[in-house]
Order: C-alpha cells, then sequence, then structure tokens
C-alpha cells in the first residue's frame, strides 16, 4: 500500500475519528509540504509521512506503520493495556493507544523490573522476537539479595535446569558472576518471571533486574521514561546473536 485517504490514515494513527480529521482539514490545520490540505479524502503517500512531509499544528505526523519503538521502563508500570495501575502505554503519546495496528510488547518485563521495552505493530516481527524457534536474545543486570554459591552458571547453561512447577527443562541460559551478590544473564526464551524463578528455585531472591539489550540492540543512553523510534538499522539488530557470549 503505497498510498492511503488522509482521514483513514490519520484517523489509524490515533489523531482523531474520520469526522474530527475532516474538521481539522475545514481549520487548515493539516498541511503537505506546507500546502493546507482541502480535502479529507485526499489520497497521501506514505513515504509523504514517513519524510515529514505531511503536517498536524505544523508538527510532522508519527510515522505509519509498521512502527518499532523502544522504551526504557521504570520501576512499576505494568506491560499492558488495560491492567490496573501505572501501564508503560501512559508514557507514550497518548493518541497511540488508538493507532491502528496496536502497538504491543515484543517481550514484556514484570512491574518491578526495569529497562528495555520494544513495542512494535508489525505482527511479523513481533512473531520473530517472541516464538521459542527464532527468540531473541536478551540481556539483563540482575542483582540478588544473597550472596551467590559460584555454580549458577554451570546450572543454568546445561540446558537440564528445571524450576519449580515447571516439568519442562529451560533452554542454556548464560550467567555471568560480576560479584557477590550480581551478574548478567542472557537468555534464549522468555517465561513467565524467568529470571526470578530461577534463582528461586536455587533459594536466592532477585532484588532488581534490569534488561539492558535484546540481540545486538542495546538500550544505551536512553533515560529511563522515555522512548524513540528504532531506524531500520537498528530494528535489523534486534534478531542479531553475534554478541550473546559477551557483554560489552
Amino acid at each position: 500500500m503505497s498510498s492511503l485517504r488522509l482521514d483513514r490514515l490519520m484517523a489509524n494513527l490515533g489523531y482523531g475519528s474520520r469526522k474530527e480529521i475532516a474538521i481539522f482539514v475545514r481549520g487548515g490545520r493539516i498541511a503537505l509540504y506546507g500546502t493546507p490540505v482541502k480535502k479529507a479524502d485526499q489520497n497521501i503517500l506514505l513515504s509523504d509521512v514517513k519524510t515529514g512531509a505531511l503536517t498536524f499544528d505544523g508538527e510532522s505526523l508519527d510515522p505509519p506503520a509498521p512502527l518499532v519503538v523502544m522504551l526504557h521502563k521504570p520501576a512499576g508500570y505494568t506491560c499492558s493495556h488495560d491492567e490496573r495501575g501505572d501501564l508503560i502505554y501512559d508514557l507514550l503519546p497518548a493518541r497511540w493507544k488508538n493507532r491502528k495496528p496496536v502497538l504491543s510488547c515484543a517481550g514484556r518485563l514484570d512491574k518491578y523490573s526495569t529497562g528495555q521495552v520494544l513495542l512494535t505493530d508489525d505482527g511479523d516481527l513481533l512473531h520473530r522476537i517472541i516464538h521459542p524457534k527464532s527468540h531473541a536474545a536478551k540481556h539483563y543486570a540482575v542483582t540478588l539479595e544473597l550472596d551467590l554459591e559460584g555454580n549458577e552458571a554451570a546450572r543454568f547453561a546445561t540446558g537440564e535446569f528445571l524450576m519449580q512447577d515447571d516439568v519442562k527443562p529451560l533452554k542454556p541460559a548464560i550467567w555471568t558472576q560480576t560479584d557477590a551478590k550480581s551478574g548478567h544473564m542472557i537468555l534464549q526464551e522468555g517465561r513467565f518471571h524467568q529470571i526470578r524463578r530461577m534463582f528461586e528455585t536455587l533459594g536466592n531472591k532477585v532484588v532488581t533486574l534490569h534488561r539492558y539489550q535484546t540481540g545486538a540492540l542495546e538500550l544505551g543512553d536512553l533515560k529511563e521514561r522515555e522512548y524513540r523510534v528504532l531506524e531500520d538499522a537498528e530494528i535489523g539488530k534486534i534478531m542479531e546473536s553475534e554478541k550473546m557470549g559477551s557483554r560489552e
């Protein structure tokens, strides 16, 4: 699809209903290359939206689908659209809640964990990131309540480690201890509260859990509560796995 009616395009991006978009047009609030658009049913090239040529109140429109966003999640926020309390979607533009297709998490973090969360409306990419066969490696910094025993890395790497209440062993995970109570974990799968449950099985407790990388895509200097739209080159890094054995 190379073009789309303006009213449908902006409704899909969450700017309002088609009727509201028509009102915006009549008010001269929407412009293409600086010239006010006259008709709400005018076809707009998606390439013009991507380059920022289409504006609303002087601001370039959000990119159309497919969109991939990286968010630095703070503690206390839930990766959900409709649960009670603070949600990660509250940290994004309010209109994004109405985007079609919807933005979904490509690998959730629990309420008390922090760090990199990827969101996308690209169903194929979402599937590749979270599917067990192609699961993008996720990197975490972990601090624990009790001193480590020193044998955790060997146990997690066997491919035979079984968490409490599970009947299927975990895929090999890479654990690198950095001091008595902390280290880095690289996972190839994403079971419910996996890292917390791994250490609970060993009689320890995770105090802080921070995701800083997916595949070869690093969180970098993105500050807590901030987000940014990813470029194509960055999106390509998500499924890279060459760095799984090391943290740079």
